[in-house]
């Protein structure tokens, strides 16, 4: 294929699947050649073949309701039964299930050369005389049962319907008449196979709502909680789900209900990294704990996963592979590298066994995954073999750096490769379960590295309780379904289009803009992390200068002010999906950084500053009433109290302790006093920054919304292309680099830096290990600082190679040497 001909297919996939084409189908006035699907107080009905699958009827009369709610004009969705309809219809149907689309292909009215085959693709167009009675009707056409229920929602967001209309309740655009225009818009293949999301630590959120409020007579995550999530993912155009897995919850294949109800909306069923087989061991290992080991009880393990791939087998599935101990612990029955490897490859085997006896006999043709997570990785690194068509899913480090990426030799593995990314996260060195602060310009840069290097077949996010995680979802699984259009987006870009679809084009810019800087002030510090003394270590103050803190709330004060401008003049019906999604992220943020650096600075000047100390007590107090008060509006006000026990502020209780932040020790209410004089603002720092950004260079690419400036530098393409500043400082200091921590895109577990100052070449390696001090340092600041050494007073040029792909700058320091005092006289 010739490079303009790749060039021209690459535009014409982006043209066609881009997120903007959903809103150019549907127009508010006729255009020639086009169809009105509503107009004149008239609506089309949404026909389709009752021989079709479930998930299509679901999505018909999904549309329909969607049609009703954006222009009150009542329509159905119902089976075509060769009946004369009053007003063009809307056809919906799948390849081989729908007998009037298929007669439309047979005759050449319909060209489905680019779906028969493909994978959850779809076609919109209007047709001519589709069936006799109907001079013209819109078709909505897809490859399979998934394709043609995208297809369905690829056109009920057209017309104003976001996929977080429940989930978030954001509201309908309200339109008189709806227009699709002419011409055959074709979407898909998606860009990622199996794309989905993991419901987890849900024991603050998601389960305390369900049980109490959405669905109390089931006690916790049920099935009208699923039907509802099953919603969401077939508008966000997402295929498989992890279900939730926590102690508290019932085991989803606990009630064998839940399985075909997934079915019916199809969507893929799997299972975690730590729950091989379908199987939820927290909830449905009756035996006891010690018994969950195969190396000793291998009829007993078997039978229990057999039990499963038995039942669960006709239905559509995404197996996982492997063995972990219960409940994210490490496998037992082995103390060896050797010993546990022995163990997995006879796992494998044996699991392998019962899907080709429940499944397919050709096993290979079964979706399987394997999750090299924590140690399991380290297992592969030493020599573990996965059946080559199994899909090897990498894990991040928790914290949203992908630990590894598949090599080329990985790369032709039949099975492919895939992601298991974090966008909350209980564990070590601290959780992260509050605010859904991951920034999409990390997303963004981290999964397009794992599509550069061949992960393509699965991604699955850790998305916690879904809320309030909705702007890093939609993040995700729009890359997930068209990597070339979510790539061309910075997170300015993104978060516009997000707040267009949400708010209007008119609101869209400021609150973007909003949004952009809250993502950037939070990777700097989590409101989950404000605590700089690790949970068994003693406390310790934040390593803030006062003036770097003093910025820092002033950056939340100066958000919170723009907050109250924007937030007036929303439209009364937007107020609750506002609240939901910018105004208490802001504004809870915001007082949690205040209430933590006032209390701080109140334990600091108690006994120095006594005026200023009672003030940071007054602070650091209505701080915390504010976050008590938002989080109860939340839960009580919003929405007429729909989200009731929903949001839970982090630390919700004393439960797994050594991974959660510990309360703020508020001072006593009789040491505040709000009258008292603030402290004045602490002088600047002396510290000169040079941002990574401000030097260009082949081979590194600026990836804007990430770091302290506004962007960082990323080593990709053509490696080992040095990039280089010019540093000017007046007095003799101290210089370093400071990274964004990223891991090298190889096996590698350091990277290699060549720095070069003033000439002088020498070699650094900057080790990347997940669990270790410096990588808990690192996640938790978003930052690697790289010390170089003394630098002079002087004019200095300075250049940075690395032969490793995915070394991200951030900037250069250099902070000043303490003066040195007078050498007394003699």
């Amino acid at each position: 294929m010739t490079i303009i001909r790749r060039l021209t297919l690459t535009l014409l996939a982006l043209f066609l699947a881009s997120p903007a084409i959903a809103a150019d189908l549907v127009t508010d006035r006729p255009a020639r050649g086009g169809l009105a699907i509503a107009a004149n107080g008239v609506a089309a009905p949404v026909l389709y073949d009752p021989a079709d699958h479930p998930v299509v009827v679901h999505a018909a009369q999904g549309l329909a309701r969607d049609i009703a709610t954006v222009t009150g004009i009542t329509t159905a969705a119902a089976p075509f039964a060769g009946q004369t309809p009053a007003t063009p219809p809307i056809i919906l149907g799948t390849l081989g299930r729908n007998a009037l689309i298929d007669r439309l292909v047979r005759t050449g009215k319909l060209d489905a050369r680019r779906l028969t085959g493909a994978w959850e693709s779809f076609v919109i167009t209007i047709v001519r005389r589709p069936a006799p009675g109907v001079p013209v009707a819109l078709v909505i056409a897809g490859s399979d049962r998934r394709g043609t229920a995208f297809g369905a929602y690829e056109l009920s967001e057209a017309i104003g319907v976001s996929p977080w209309h429940w989930w978030a309740d954001v509201p309908a655009r309200r339109r008189a008449a709806l227009y699709v225009a002419p011409g055959t818009h074709r979407f898909g293949p998606p860009s990622v196979r199996y794309r989905g999301i993991f419901l987890n630590d849900e024991d603050w959120g998601l389960h305390p709502w369900a049980a109490r409020t959405f669905e109390p007579e089931h006690g916790g995550i049920g099935a009208k909680t699923y039907e509802r999530l099953f919603d969401l993912m077939l508008r966000l155009k997402a295929n498989t789900l992890w279900p939730a897995m926590h102690h508290v919850s019932a085991p989803f294949n606990r009630d064998p209900a839940h399985a075909k109800l997934a079915d019916d909306y199809g969507i893929v069923m799997g299972s975690s990294h730590a729950e091989p087989m379908l199987r939820d061991n927290v909830g449905e290992w009756t035996d006891a704990a010690d018994r969950f080991n195969y190396a000793t009880n291998r009829a007993g393990v078997s039978r229990y996963w057999e039990d499963r791939v038995r039942s669960n087998g006709r239905y559509e599935s995404l197996w996982t592979l492997g063995m972990r101990g219960i409940h994210d612990s490490g496998i037992v029955g082995a103390d060896t590298p050797a010993g546990k490897i022995a163990l997995l490859t006879q796992v494998f085997a044996d699991q392998r066994a019962m899907l080709a006896t429940h499944v397919d006999p050709a096993v290979a043709r079964v979706p399987q995954m394997f999750v090299p997570y924590k140690e399991v990785l380290d297992l592969y690194r030493a020599g573990l073999k996965v059946p080559d068509d199994v899909t090897l899913v990498w894990p991040d480090d928790n914290f949203g750096y992908i630990r590894q990426f598949p090599d080329a030799a990985e790369r032709r593995r039949e099975g492919g490769s895939g992601v298991y990314y974090h966008l909350s996260y209980l564990g070590a060195p601290l959780s992260y379960l509050w605010l859904g602060t991951t920034p999409p310009a990390l997303i963004r840069s981290e999964m397009g590295r794992a599509w550069d290097h061949g992960a393509r077949t699965v991604w699955i996010a850790n998305v916690g309780d879904v809320k309030p995680a909705e702007i890093g979802i939609t993040a995700f699984l729009a890359m997930a379904w068209n990597v070339d259009a979510a790539r061309a987006q910075t997170q300015r870009d993104f978060l516009h289009d997000w707040a267009t679809r949400s708010f209007g084009a008119v609101a869209a810019p400021p609150i973007a803009n909003l949004m952009d800087r809250w993502y950037r002030l939070n990777l700097e510090r989590r409101p989950e992390h404000l605590h700089y003394g690790l949970p068994g270590q003693r406390p310790r103050p934040s390593p803030l200068a006062p003036a770097a803190i003093d910025a820092r709330l002033a950056a939340f004060d100066a958000l919170v002010a723009d907050l109250d401008r924007i937030e007036p003049g929303v439209a009364p019906d937007a107020r609750d999906a506002f609240f939901e999604l910018v105004a208490y992220p802001v504004r809870a943020a915001a007082a949690a950084n205040r209430r933590y650096f006032s209390a701080e600075r109140y334990a600091a000047w108690a006994d120095s500053r006594p005026l200023h100390a009672r003030r940071a007590a007054a602070d650091a107090r209505a701080a915390d009433a504010l976050v008590t008060s938002l989080t109860r509006r939340f839960n009580d006000d919003i929405a007429g109290g729909k989200w009731r026990h929903i949001m839970a502020e982090e630390p919700a209780d004393n439960q797994w302790p050594g991974y959660r932040l510990p309360p703020v020790a508020l001072p006593a209410p009789g040491l505040a006093d709000p009258a008292a004089p603030a402290a004045p603002p602490a002088p600047p720092a002396a510290t000169l920054v040079v941002e990574a950004e401000s030097a260009t260079a082949k081979g590194w690419r600026f990836v804007p919304g990430l770091g302290r400036g506004t962007g960082a530098m990323l080593a990709s393409g053509a490696v080992g292309t040095p990039i280089a500043w010019t540093l000017d400082t007046d007095r003799a200091g101290t210089l370093a680099i400071q990274l964004v921590p990223t891991f090298p895109g190889t096996a590698r577990t350091d990277f290699r830096l060549t720095v070069t100052l003033d000439g002088t070449p020498r070699t650094i390696a900057v080790p990347r290990r997940a669990g270790d001090a410096a990588w808990s340092a690192g996640v938790l600041d978003n930052l690697v600082s790289v010390p170089l050494g003394p630098l002079a007073p002087g004019r200095h040029r300075l250049t940075i190679a690395t032969p490793d792909e995915g070394l991200m700058l951030d900037r250069l320091t250099v902070t000043p040497s303490p003066a040195r005092a007078a050498a007394p006289a003699h």
